[in-house]
Protein backbone atom coordinates (compact mmCIF):
# COMPACT_ATOMS: atom_id res chain seq x y z
CA UNK A 1 0.00 0.00 0.00
CA UNK A 2 1.96 3.07 -0.99
CA UNK A 3 1.97 6.27 1.07
CA UNK A 4 -0.32 4.42 3.75
CA UNK A 5 0.08 5.59 7.20
CA UNK A 6 -0.46 2.04 8.68
CA UNK A 7 2.11 0.01 10.06
CA UNK A 8 3.72 -3.05 7.93
CA UNK A 9 2.06 -5.28 9.92
CA UNK A 10 -1.47 -3.50 9.75
CA UNK A 11 -1.33 -3.17 5.92
CA UNK A 12 -0.36 -6.66 5.90
CA UNK A 13 -3.64 -7.78 8.29
CA UNK A 14 -6.06 -5.46 6.26
CA UNK A 15 -4.65 -6.93 2.90
CA UNK A 16 -5.46 -10.19 3.69
CA UNK A 17 -9.04 -9.53 5.65
CA UNK A 18 -10.26 -7.80 2.10
CA UNK A 19 -9.20 -10.69 -0.14
CA UNK A 20 -11.20 -12.67 2.05
CA UNK A 21 -14.35 -10.89 2.36
CA UNK A 22 -17.35 -11.72 -0.26
CA UNK A 23 -18.60 -8.43 -2.08
CA UNK A 24 -21.77 -7.93 0.80
CA UNK A 25 -18.90 -7.69 3.10
CA UNK A 26 -16.90 -5.71 1.54
CA UNK A 27 -19.58 -3.33 0.75
CA UNK A 28 -20.63 -3.67 4.24
CA UNK A 29 -16.87 -2.65 5.67
CA UNK A 30 -17.49 0.88 3.20
CA UNK A 31 -20.64 1.47 4.86
CA UNK A 32 -19.89 1.01 7.96
CA UNK A 33 -16.27 2.98 7.64
CA UNK A 34 -18.39 5.71 5.90
CA UNK A 35 -20.39 6.07 9.03
CA UNK A 36 -17.32 6.38 11.13
CA UNK A 37 -15.93 9.03 8.31
CA UNK A 38 -18.99 11.36 7.25
CA UNK A 39 -16.93 13.14 4.89
CA UNK A 40 -15.64 10.20 2.39
CA UNK A 41 -14.02 10.40 -1.18
CA UNK A 42 -16.77 7.29 -1.81
CA UNK A 43 -19.64 8.63 -0.41
CA UNK A 44 -22.93 9.05 -2.61
CA UNK A 45 -26.11 10.40 -1.01
CA UNK A 46 -29.05 9.35 -2.75
CA UNK A 47 -32.30 11.06 -2.03
CA UNK A 48 -35.64 10.14 -3.69
CA UNK A 49 -39.13 11.78 -3.52
CA UNK A 50 -41.96 9.25 -4.50
CA UNK A 51 -45.74 9.03 -5.18
CA UNK A 52 -46.04 5.64 -6.83
CA UNK A 53 -42.69 4.12 -5.75
CA UNK A 54 -40.92 4.63 -9.24
CA UNK A 55 -38.77 7.11 -8.55
CA UNK A 56 -37.67 5.22 -5.01
CA UNK A 57 -36.84 1.91 -7.14
CA UNK A 58 -35.09 3.80 -9.53
CA UNK A 59 -33.14 4.97 -6.18
CA UNK A 60 -32.38 1.43 -5.09
CA UNK A 61 -31.52 0.25 -8.55
CA UNK A 62 -28.90 3.59 -8.23
CA UNK A 63 -27.91 2.25 -4.78
CA UNK A 64 -26.93 -0.84 -5.89
CA UNK A 65 -24.53 0.15 -8.56
CA UNK A 66 -23.12 2.47 -6.35
CA UNK A 67 -22.22 -0.55 -4.09
CA UNK A 68 -20.91 -2.88 -7.77
CA UNK A 69 -18.79 0.60 -8.35
CA UNK A 70 -17.12 0.38 -4.96
CA UNK A 71 -18.73 3.45 -3.26
CA UNK A 72 -20.37 4.15 -0.02
CA UNK A 73 -23.67 5.35 -1.55
CA UNK A 74 -26.56 6.38 1.67
CA UNK A 75 -29.96 6.03 0.57
CA UNK A 76 -32.54 8.65 2.31
CA UNK A 77 -36.60 9.00 1.53
CA UNK A 78 -36.96 12.70 1.12
CA UNK A 79 -39.07 12.50 4.58
CA UNK A 80 -36.62 11.34 6.51
CA UNK A 81 -33.92 13.57 6.05
CA UNK A 82 -33.69 17.32 6.73
CA UNK A 83 -32.30 20.26 3.86
CA UNK A 84 -29.43 20.90 6.64
CA UNK A 85 -27.89 17.06 6.53
CA UNK A 86 -27.11 18.32 2.94
CA UNK A 87 -24.22 19.84 3.65
CA UNK A 88 -22.78 16.31 5.28
CA UNK A 89 -22.45 15.04 2.25
CA UNK A 90 -20.06 16.38 -1.06
CA UNK A 91 -21.74 13.69 -3.55
CA UNK A 92 -25.71 14.07 -3.85
CA UNK A 93 -27.91 12.33 -6.52
CA UNK A 94 -31.32 13.10 -6.44
CA UNK A 95 -34.36 11.27 -7.92
CA UNK A 96 -38.21 13.07 -7.50
CA UNK A 97 -41.24 12.64 -9.41
CA UNK A 98 -43.91 14.98 -9.66
CA UNK A 99 -47.32 14.48 -8.37
CA UNK A 100 -50.75 16.15 -9.68
CA UNK A 101 -49.87 20.05 -11.47
CA UNK A 102 -46.39 20.56 -10.35
CA UNK A 103 -46.64 19.55 -6.70
CA UNK A 104 -43.89 17.56 -4.87
CA UNK A 105 -44.53 14.13 -4.04
CA UNK A 106 -46.25 13.74 -0.53
CA UNK A 107 -43.41 12.41 1.23
CA UNK A 108 -41.16 15.20 -0.29
CA UNK A 109 -43.68 18.12 0.79
CA UNK A 110 -41.63 18.61 4.45
CA UNK A 111 -38.56 18.89 2.14
CA UNK A 112 -39.40 20.97 -0.52
CA UNK A 113 -40.72 23.20 0.80
CA UNK A 114 -37.82 24.03 3.57
CA UNK A 115 -35.50 23.75 0.28
CA UNK A 116 -37.36 26.61 -1.27
CA UNK A 117 -37.02 28.77 1.77
CA UNK A 118 -33.66 27.67 3.57
CA UNK A 119 -30.71 30.31 2.83
CA UNK A 120 -28.30 27.83 3.74
CA UNK A 121 -24.79 27.38 1.71
CA UNK A 122 -23.93 24.37 -0.28
CA UNK A 123 -20.83 25.20 -1.74
CA UNK A 124 -18.37 22.41 -2.12
CA UNK A 125 -21.48 20.22 -2.43
CA UNK A 126 -21.63 18.47 -6.62
CA UNK A 127 -25.10 17.13 -7.48
CA UNK A 128 -27.18 15.70 -10.44
CA UNK A 129 -31.49 15.64 -10.31
CA UNK A 130 -33.48 13.02 -12.36
CA UNK A 131 -37.00 14.01 -12.85
CA UNK A 132 -39.62 11.87 -13.21
CA UNK A 133 -43.37 12.69 -14.45
CA UNK A 134 -45.86 13.01 -17.71
CA UNK A 135 -45.60 14.75 -20.37
CA UNK A 136 -48.99 15.69 -20.60
CA UNK A 137 -49.14 17.81 -17.57
CA UNK A 138 -48.51 20.88 -18.13
CA UNK A 139 -45.69 21.40 -15.18
CA UNK A 140 -44.15 18.26 -16.76
CA UNK A 141 -41.26 17.43 -13.72
CA UNK A 142 -41.86 20.42 -12.27
CA UNK A 143 -40.36 19.32 -8.64
CA UNK A 144 -37.22 17.87 -10.15
CA UNK A 145 -36.99 21.24 -11.84
CA UNK A 146 -37.26 23.46 -8.97
CA UNK A 147 -35.05 21.72 -6.90
CA UNK A 148 -32.47 21.52 -9.56
CA UNK A 149 -32.35 25.25 -9.84
CA UNK A 150 -32.83 25.50 -5.88
CA UNK A 151 -29.76 23.29 -5.42
CA UNK A 152 -27.24 25.63 -7.74
CA UNK A 153 -28.78 28.63 -6.22
CA UNK A 154 -27.41 27.70 -2.74
CA UNK A 155 -24.10 27.03 -4.18
CA UNK A 156 -24.05 23.52 -5.27
CA UNK A 157 -22.38 22.25 -8.18
CA UNK A 158 -24.31 20.39 -10.99
CA UNK A 159 -21.97 17.74 -12.75
CA UNK A 160 -24.36 16.32 -14.82
CA UNK A 161 -27.36 17.98 -16.17
CA UNK A 162 -31.15 16.96 -14.82
CA UNK A 163 -32.73 14.63 -17.02
CA UNK A 164 -36.51 14.69 -17.72
CA UNK A 165 -38.32 11.83 -17.58
CA UNK A 166 -41.74 10.87 -19.07
CA UNK A 167 -43.45 7.64 -18.01
CA UNK A 168 -41.18 5.46 -19.92
CA UNK A 169 -38.71 6.53 -17.67
CA UNK A 170 -35.78 3.35 -18.01
CA UNK A 171 -34.11 4.56 -20.92
CA UNK A 172 -33.60 8.32 -19.58
CA UNK A 173 -32.59 7.38 -16.61
CA UNK A 174 -30.16 4.95 -18.21
CA UNK A 175 -28.85 7.85 -19.88
CA UNK A 176 -28.58 9.74 -17.10
CA UNK A 177 -27.09 7.37 -14.79
CA UNK A 178 -24.04 6.34 -17.18
CA UNK A 179 -23.05 10.19 -17.49
CA UNK A 180 -23.18 10.35 -13.39
CA UNK A 181 -20.71 7.09 -13.61
CA UNK A 182 -18.50 8.50 -16.20
CA UNK A 183 -17.58 11.52 -14.25
CA UNK A 184 -17.73 9.80 -10.85
CA UNK A 185 -15.65 6.83 -11.65
CA UNK A 186 -14.97 3.70 -9.75
CA UNK A 187 -13.45 2.78 -6.41
CA UNK A 188 -11.54 0.13 -5.65
CA UNK A 189 -10.38 -1.96 -2.35
CA UNK A 190 -7.69 -4.69 -2.90
CA UNK A 191 -7.59 -4.34 -5.94
CA UNK A 192 -11.17 -5.69 -6.29
CA UNK A 193 -13.79 -4.18 -7.94
CA UNK A 194 -17.29 -4.53 -5.72
CA UNK A 195 -19.71 -6.32 -7.39
CA UNK A 196 -23.11 -6.59 -5.38
CA UNK A 197 -24.89 -10.53 -5.23
CA UNK A 198 -28.31 -8.32 -4.87
CA UNK A 199 -27.66 -7.12 -8.34
CA UNK A 200 -26.52 -10.81 -9.68
CA UNK A 201 -29.72 -12.94 -7.64
CA UNK A 202 -32.44 -10.05 -9.10
CA UNK A 203 -35.73 -11.89 -9.57
CA UNK A 204 -36.62 -13.57 -12.92
CA UNK A 205 -40.00 -11.43 -13.35
CA UNK A 206 -40.36 -7.71 -12.44
CA UNK A 207 -40.11 -4.71 -14.49
CA UNK A 208 -38.39 -5.70 -17.31
CA UNK A 209 -39.57 -8.90 -17.77
CA UNK A 210 -43.16 -8.88 -16.54
CA UNK A 211 -45.26 -12.28 -15.37
CA UNK A 212 -48.19 -13.76 -17.59
CA UNK A 213 -50.60 -13.77 -14.82
CA UNK A 214 -53.47 -16.11 -15.70
CA UNK A 215 -56.94 -14.49 -14.91
CA UNK A 216 -58.16 -16.40 -12.43
CA UNK A 217 -61.70 -14.26 -11.52
CA UNK A 218 -63.29 -11.25 -13.19
CA UNK A 219 -66.51 -10.12 -11.14
CA UNK A 220 -68.59 -7.03 -11.81
CA UNK A 221 -69.02 -5.91 -7.72
CA UNK A 222 -71.83 -3.58 -8.49
CA UNK A 223 -75.57 -4.69 -9.32
CA UNK A 224 -78.27 -3.46 -11.93
CA UNK A 225 -79.32 -0.75 -11.94
CA UNK A 226 -75.68 0.92 -11.04
CA UNK A 227 -74.33 2.97 -13.29
CA UNK A 228 -70.43 1.98 -12.29
CA UNK A 229 -68.49 -0.88 -13.10
CA UNK A 230 -66.12 -2.02 -10.89
CA UNK A 231 -64.14 -5.05 -11.57
CA UNK A 232 -63.02 -7.42 -8.69
CA UNK A 233 -60.09 -9.17 -10.53
CA UNK A 234 -57.69 -12.33 -9.66
CA UNK A 235 -54.79 -12.88 -10.76
CA UNK A 236 -52.46 -16.26 -9.86
CA UNK A 237 -48.63 -15.44 -9.62
CA UNK A 238 -48.07 -19.08 -8.93
CA UNK A 239 -44.48 -19.59 -10.39
CA UNK A 240 -43.84 -16.48 -10.94
CA UNK A 241 -41.77 -15.53 -7.46
CA UNK A 242 -43.10 -12.13 -7.16
CA UNK A 243 -44.15 -11.22 -4.05
CA UNK A 244 -45.47 -8.02 -2.08
CA UNK A 245 -46.96 -6.57 1.37
CA UNK A 246 -50.51 -5.25 1.79
CA UNK A 247 -50.03 -1.43 0.47
CA UNK A 248 -48.15 -2.36 -2.41
CA UNK A 249 -49.46 -1.94 -6.06
CA UNK A 250 -49.32 -4.11 -8.84
CA UNK A 251 -48.17 -2.43 -12.54
CA UNK A 252 -50.49 -3.90 -15.30
CA UNK A 253 -49.47 -3.57 -18.76
CA UNK A 254 -52.36 -2.99 -20.70
CA UNK A 255 -53.29 -2.76 -24.42
CA UNK A 256 -55.21 -0.73 -26.44
CA UNK A 257 -58.70 -1.95 -27.67
CA UNK A 258 -59.19 -2.61 -31.15
CA UNK A 259 -61.79 -0.72 -32.03
CA UNK A 260 -59.43 2.05 -31.12
CA UNK A 261 -56.79 1.02 -33.16
CA UNK A 262 -59.32 0.30 -35.76
CA UNK A 263 -60.47 4.10 -35.32
CA UNK A 264 -56.68 5.92 -35.64
CA UNK A 265 -55.52 2.88 -38.73
CA UNK A 266 -58.70 4.44 -40.33
CA UNK A 267 -58.12 8.26 -39.84
CA UNK A 268 -54.86 7.46 -41.17
CA UNK A 269 -55.81 5.89 -44.22
CA UNK A 270 -52.46 3.39 -43.07
CA UNK A 271 -52.70 -0.32 -43.55
CA UNK A 272 -52.42 -2.39 -40.68
CA UNK A 273 -50.21 -5.09 -41.96
CA UNK A 274 -48.04 -1.73 -43.45
CA UNK A 275 -44.76 -2.77 -40.91
CA UNK A 276 -42.97 -0.52 -38.99
CA UNK A 277 -39.70 -0.73 -36.91
CA UNK A 278 -39.68 -0.30 -33.26
CA UNK A 279 -36.87 0.34 -31.28
CA UNK A 280 -35.04 -2.74 -29.39
CA UNK A 281 -37.86 -4.68 -29.94
CA UNK A 282 -38.01 -5.43 -34.00
CA UNK A 283 -40.46 -5.08 -37.16
CA UNK A 284 -43.81 -5.80 -36.40
CA UNK A 285 -47.50 -5.09 -38.33
CA UNK A 286 -48.61 -1.42 -37.67
CA UNK A 287 -51.76 -2.85 -36.35
CA UNK A 288 -49.74 -5.18 -33.44
CA UNK A 289 -47.47 -2.46 -32.94
CA UNK A 290 -50.38 0.76 -32.19
CA UNK A 291 -52.58 -2.03 -29.87
CA UNK A 292 -49.57 -3.45 -28.00
CA UNK A 293 -46.69 -0.74 -27.83
CA UNK A 294 -48.22 2.54 -28.08
CA UNK A 295 -49.81 5.13 -26.50
CA UNK A 296 -52.68 6.19 -28.94
CA UNK A 297 -55.29 8.26 -26.62
CA UNK A 298 -53.36 10.69 -24.52
CA UNK A 299 -53.17 13.79 -25.96
CA UNK A 300 -51.13 17.24 -24.67
CA UNK A 301 -49.38 20.04 -25.66
CA UNK A 302 -46.11 18.03 -26.16
CA UNK A 303 -47.72 15.25 -28.25
CA UNK A 304 -49.26 17.77 -30.52
CA UNK A 305 -45.82 19.63 -31.00
CA UNK A 306 -44.19 16.67 -32.03
CA UNK A 307 -46.85 16.04 -34.13
CA UNK A 308 -46.50 19.71 -36.45
CA UNK A 309 -43.14 18.40 -36.86
CA UNK A 310 -44.18 15.86 -38.80
CA UNK A 311 -47.23 17.06 -40.24
CA UNK A 312 -45.92 20.68 -40.88
CA UNK A 313 -49.56 22.55 -41.06
CA UNK A 314 -50.12 26.10 -41.35
CA UNK A 315 -53.32 25.98 -39.34
CA UNK A 316 -51.72 23.64 -36.13
CA UNK A 317 -48.72 25.77 -36.65
CA UNK A 318 -50.80 28.83 -35.68
CA UNK A 319 -52.89 27.14 -32.20
CA UNK A 320 -49.00 25.58 -31.40
CA UNK A 321 -48.02 29.47 -31.00
CA UNK A 322 -50.47 30.16 -28.33
CA UNK A 323 -49.47 28.37 -25.02
CA UNK A 324 -53.36 28.70 -23.33
CA UNK A 325 -55.59 27.87 -27.00
CA UNK A 326 -53.32 24.68 -27.25
CA UNK A 327 -54.04 23.99 -23.51
CA UNK A 328 -58.03 24.57 -23.79
CA UNK A 329 -57.66 22.33 -27.22
CA UNK A 330 -56.12 19.76 -25.40
CA UNK A 331 -58.08 19.39 -22.27
CA UNK A 332 -61.21 16.80 -22.59
CA UNK A 333 -60.04 15.50 -25.86
CA UNK A 334 -57.57 12.23 -27.20
CA UNK A 335 -54.99 11.59 -30.11
CA UNK A 336 -57.76 10.77 -32.10
CA UNK A 337 -59.24 14.22 -32.39
CA UNK A 338 -56.29 15.73 -33.20
CA UNK A 339 -55.81 13.21 -36.43
CA UNK A 340 -59.38 14.35 -37.41
CA UNK A 341 -59.14 17.56 -36.70
CA UNK A 342 -55.72 18.25 -38.30
CA UNK A 343 -55.00 15.53 -40.93
CA UNK A 344 -51.63 13.89 -41.81
CA UNK A 345 -50.54 13.97 -45.34
CA UNK A 346 -47.52 12.72 -47.27
CA UNK A 347 -45.85 10.99 -43.72
CA UNK A 348 -44.78 7.22 -43.52
CA UNK A 349 -46.01 5.18 -40.59
CA UNK A 350 -42.81 5.31 -39.43
CA UNK A 351 -42.97 8.94 -38.72
CA UNK A 352 -46.11 8.82 -37.20
CA UNK A 353 -45.14 6.17 -34.36
CA UNK A 354 -42.15 7.94 -33.92
CA UNK A 355 -44.32 10.92 -32.36
CA UNK A 356 -46.01 8.43 -29.91
CA UNK A 357 -44.78 7.45 -26.32
CA UNK A 358 -44.67 3.75 -25.00
CA UNK A 359 -47.60 2.99 -23.07
CA UNK A 360 -47.21 2.93 -19.89
CA UNK A 361 -48.18 0.43 -17.24
CA UNK A 362 -50.93 1.37 -15.04
CA UNK A 363 -50.00 0.95 -10.83
CA UNK A 364 -53.45 -0.55 -9.06
CA UNK A 365 -53.37 -0.68 -5.55
CA UNK A 366 -53.29 -4.40 -4.48
CA UNK A 367 -56.27 -5.73 -2.74
CA UNK A 368 -55.24 -8.99 -1.13
CA UNK A 369 -52.25 -10.00 1.54
CA UNK A 370 -50.79 -12.46 0.18
CA UNK A 371 -50.87 -14.61 3.96
CA UNK A 372 -54.52 -14.81 3.26
CA UNK A 373 -54.38 -15.24 -0.82
CA UNK A 374 -51.39 -17.91 -1.31
CA UNK A 375 -50.09 -17.32 -4.85
CA UNK A 376 -52.49 -15.05 -5.74
CA UNK A 377 -52.74 -11.28 -6.37
CA UNK A 378 -56.45 -9.23 -6.25
CA UNK A 379 -57.57 -5.87 -8.03
CA UNK A 380 -60.09 -3.56 -7.61
CA UNK A 381 -60.55 -1.45 -10.86
CA UNK A 382 -63.85 0.80 -11.72
CA UNK A 383 -63.79 0.77 -15.14
CA UNK A 384 -64.10 4.07 -16.71
CA UNK A 385 -66.26 5.02 -19.92
CA UNK A 386 -67.99 8.51 -20.45
CA UNK A 387 -68.38 11.19 -23.78
CA UNK A 388 -66.46 14.41 -24.29
CA UNK A 389 -66.68 16.60 -26.94
CA UNK A 390 -69.66 14.13 -28.94
CA UNK A 391 -67.16 11.27 -28.84
CA UNK A 392 -67.53 7.94 -26.48
CA UNK A 393 -64.60 7.72 -24.52
CA UNK A 394 -62.81 4.45 -22.41
CA UNK A 395 -59.51 4.51 -19.77
CA UNK A 396 -57.34 2.21 -21.71
CA UNK A 397 -55.98 -0.21 -18.83
CA UNK A 398 -59.62 -0.06 -16.99
CA UNK A 399 -61.50 -1.15 -20.23
CA UNK A 400 -58.70 -3.67 -21.03
CA UNK A 401 -59.21 -5.61 -18.09
CA UNK A 402 -62.84 -5.22 -17.86
CA UNK A 403 -63.82 -6.22 -20.85
CA UNK A 404 -60.39 -8.60 -22.59
CA UNK A 405 -59.24 -10.24 -19.38
CA UNK A 406 -61.46 -12.30 -18.63
CA UNK A 407 -61.01 -16.12 -17.20
CA UNK A 408 -58.41 -17.75 -18.36
CA UNK A 409 -56.69 -14.39 -19.99
CA UNK A 410 -53.03 -13.83 -19.48
CA UNK A 411 -52.49 -10.78 -18.28
CA UNK A 412 -48.89 -8.78 -17.93
CA UNK A 413 -47.93 -7.87 -14.72
CA UNK A 414 -45.23 -7.04 -12.07
CA UNK A 415 -45.53 -5.77 -8.18
CA UNK A 416 -44.39 -2.41 -6.84
CA UNK A 417 -43.41 -1.68 -3.34
CA UNK A 418 -44.87 1.15 -1.65
CA UNK A 419 -43.16 1.51 1.49
CA UNK A 420 -45.35 4.29 1.95
CA UNK A 421 -48.32 2.73 2.97
CA UNK A 422 -47.98 0.10 5.22
CA UNK A 423 -50.10 -1.47 8.52
CA UNK A 424 -47.87 -0.54 11.56
CA UNK A 425 -45.22 -3.02 12.77
CA UNK A 426 -47.10 -3.66 15.62
CA UNK A 427 -50.23 -5.70 14.68
CA UNK A 428 -51.70 -4.25 18.04
CA UNK A 429 -51.43 -0.59 16.84
CA UNK A 430 -55.13 0.62 16.01
CA UNK A 431 -55.61 1.67 12.15
CA UNK A 432 -58.33 3.43 10.95
CA UNK A 433 -58.76 3.44 7.00
CA UNK A 434 -60.86 5.96 4.40
CA UNK A 435 -61.74 4.09 1.74
CA UNK A 436 -64.64 5.19 -0.26
CA UNK A 437 -65.52 3.61 -3.91
CA UNK A 438 -62.17 1.63 -5.25
CA UNK A 439 -60.15 3.00 -2.44
CA UNK A 440 -61.46 -0.22 -0.33
CA UNK A 441 -58.65 -1.99 -1.99
CA UNK A 442 -55.74 -1.61 -0.12
CA UNK A 443 -57.86 -1.58 2.97
CA UNK A 444 -59.52 -5.41 2.51
CA UNK A 445 -55.84 -6.52 2.02
CA UNK A 446 -54.93 -4.81 5.45
CA UNK A 447 -57.71 -6.58 6.68
CA UNK A 448 -57.12 -9.81 5.32
CA UNK A 449 -53.54 -9.36 6.87
CA UNK A 450 -55.11 -8.58 10.16
CA UNK A 451 -57.01 -11.58 10.29
CA UNK A 452 -53.66 -13.87 10.08
CA UNK A 453 -51.83 -11.94 12.80
CA UNK A 454 -52.93 -12.73 16.65
CA UNK A 455 -53.45 -10.15 19.13
CA UNK A 456 -54.42 -7.77 15.76
CA UNK A 457 -55.57 -4.32 17.02
CA UNK A 458 -58.82 -2.54 16.59
CA UNK A 459 -59.57 -1.60 12.95
CA UNK A 460 -62.65 1.35 11.94
CA UNK A 461 -63.19 1.40 8.23
CA UNK A 462 -64.95 4.13 6.46
CA UNK A 463 -66.47 3.37 3.23
CA UNK A 464 -68.42 5.15 1.07
CA UNK A 465 -70.02 4.89 -2.40
CA UNK A 466 -73.39 5.70 -4.34
CA UNK A 467 -76.21 3.25 -2.95
CA UNK A 468 -76.29 0.77 -0.61
CA UNK A 469 -77.86 -1.77 -2.56
CA UNK A 470 -76.19 -1.66 -5.80
CA UNK A 471 -72.22 -0.33 -4.91
CA UNK A 472 -71.66 -2.00 -1.48
CA UNK A 473 -68.66 -3.37 -2.52
CA UNK A 474 -67.05 -6.45 -0.43
CA UNK A 475 -70.12 -6.38 1.52
CA UNK A 476 -70.20 -10.13 2.59
CA UNK A 477 -66.27 -9.81 3.10
CA UNK A 478 -66.57 -7.02 5.56
CA UNK A 479 -69.75 -7.87 7.65
CA UNK A 480 -67.90 -11.28 7.87
CA UNK A 481 -64.57 -9.39 9.16
CA UNK A 482 -66.94 -7.39 11.39
CA UNK A 483 -68.26 -10.78 12.64
CA UNK A 484 -65.00 -12.24 13.38
CA UNK A 485 -63.89 -8.82 15.00
CA UNK A 486 -60.80 -8.25 12.98
CA UNK A 487 -62.66 -5.20 11.67
CA UNK A 488 -64.08 -3.08 14.89
CA UNK A 489 -66.20 -0.31 13.34
CA UNK A 490 -67.89 -0.03 10.09
CA UNK A 491 -68.92 3.27 9.05
CA UNK A 492 -70.74 3.54 5.44
CA UNK A 493 -71.50 6.39 3.34
CA UNK A 494 -73.93 6.13 0.84
CA UNK A 495 -74.42 9.43 -1.31
CA UNK A 496 -77.64 8.89 -2.92
CA UNK A 497 -79.34 7.10 -0.89
CA UNK A 498 -80.83 10.34 0.98
CA UNK A 499 -81.76 13.79 -0.40
CA UNK A 500 -78.99 15.15 1.35
CA UNK A 501 -75.42 13.79 -0.13
CA UNK A 502 -73.09 12.21 2.78
CA UNK A 503 -69.85 11.04 2.23
CA UNK A 504 -67.25 9.44 4.19
CA UNK A 505 -65.57 13.20 5.61
CA UNK A 506 -69.75 13.71 6.66
CA UNK A 507 -69.19 10.58 8.74
CA UNK A 508 -65.81 11.17 9.78
CA UNK A 509 -67.32 14.61 11.93
CA UNK A 510 -70.20 12.97 13.21
CA UNK A 511 -67.44 10.88 15.49
CA UNK A 512 -64.82 13.14 15.60
CA UNK A 513 -64.41 12.58 19.17
CA UNK A 514 -63.62 9.04 19.04
CA UNK A 515 -61.14 9.58 16.17
CA UNK A 516 -59.29 12.10 17.68
CA UNK A 517 -59.27 9.59 21.17
CA UNK A 518 -57.93 6.76 18.84
CA UNK A 519 -55.61 9.14 17.63
CA UNK A 520 -54.41 10.34 20.53
CA UNK A 521 -54.00 6.48 21.56
CA UNK A 522 -51.38 6.01 18.85
CA UNK A 523 -53.69 4.44 16.12
CA UNK A 524 -52.62 5.41 12.36
CA UNK A 525 -54.36 7.06 9.98
CA UNK A 526 -55.04 5.61 6.21
CA UNK A 527 -56.50 7.84 2.91
CA UNK A 528 -57.15 5.74 -0.25
CA UNK A 529 -58.71 6.86 -3.21
CA UNK A 530 -59.72 10.22 -5.45
CA UNK A 531 -56.83 12.74 -5.16
CA UNK A 532 -58.79 15.36 -6.59
CA UNK A 533 -61.32 15.97 -4.15
CA UNK A 534 -61.89 13.16 -1.71
CA UNK A 535 -58.19 13.48 -0.01
CA UNK A 536 -58.44 17.23 0.52
CA UNK A 537 -61.88 16.65 1.90
CA UNK A 538 -61.05 13.88 4.20
CA UNK A 539 -57.52 16.20 5.05
CA UNK A 540 -59.95 19.31 6.37
CA UNK A 541 -62.65 16.61 8.23
CA UNK A 542 -59.57 15.73 10.14
CA UNK A 543 -58.38 19.62 10.77
CA UNK A 544 -61.69 20.04 11.97
CA UNK A 545 -61.59 17.43 14.23
CA UNK A 546 -58.56 18.54 16.11
CA UNK A 547 -59.85 22.07 16.15
CA UNK A 548 -63.20 21.06 17.78
CA UNK A 549 -60.45 19.75 20.60
CA UNK A 550 -59.59 23.32 21.33
CA UNK A 551 -56.97 23.92 18.95
CA UNK A 552 -56.19 26.78 16.63
CA UNK A 553 -55.84 26.14 13.10
CA UNK A 554 -52.18 26.39 13.53
CA UNK A 555 -51.95 23.50 15.81
CA UNK A 556 -54.53 21.45 13.93
CA UNK A 557 -52.21 21.84 11.02
CA UNK A 558 -49.08 21.03 12.97
CA UNK A 559 -51.09 18.51 14.79
CA UNK A 560 -51.36 16.58 11.35
CA UNK A 561 -47.46 17.36 10.34
CA UNK A 562 -46.77 15.49 13.04
CA UNK A 563 -48.40 12.06 12.42
CA UNK A 564 -47.17 12.65 9.03
CA UNK A 565 -43.66 12.38 10.05
CA UNK A 566 -44.34 9.83 12.44
CA UNK A 567 -45.87 8.12 9.12
CA UNK A 568 -49.22 7.76 11.01
CA UNK A 569 -51.25 9.68 8.73
CA UNK A 570 -50.62 7.53 5.57
CA UNK A 571 -52.10 8.30 1.95
CA UNK A 572 -52.27 6.57 -1.55
CA UNK A 573 -54.21 8.85 -3.34
CA UNK A 574 -54.69 8.87 -7.39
Amino acid sequence: MKNSPLTEKQAKNLESLLAEMNPDQLAWVLEFVQEKMPVSSSEILILYGTESGNAESLAVRTEREAHSRGFSPRIFSMEDISVEELQNHPRILILVSTWGEGDPPQTAEKFFNELMQTEISLQGIEFSVCALGDVSYEKFCQTGKDIDTRLEVLGAKRIVERKDCDVDFDSPYEEWIKQVWEIFGEVQIGGKKIVSQKEENSEVYGKQNPFPAEVLENINLNFPPSEKETQHIELSLAGSGLEYLAGDTLAVLPENADDVVAEVLKVLKFKATEEVEIKGKGIFPLQQALKQFFDITTLSPGIAKKYQEVKRGLRLGKLLRDKEKIKQYCQGRQLIDLLTDYPLKKASADEFISILRKLPPRLYSIASSLSFCRNQVHLTVAAVRYESEGRKRKGVASTYLADECQKGKKVLVYTQTNSHFRLPEDSKTPIIMVGPGTGIAPFRAFLQERSQQKQAGEAWLFFGDRNYTNDFLYQLELQEFLKEKVLTYLDLAFSRDQKEKIYVQDKMLAKGQEIYSWLEKGAYFYVCGDASKMAGDVHQALLEIIQAQGKSQKEAEEYLQNLKEEKRYQRDVY
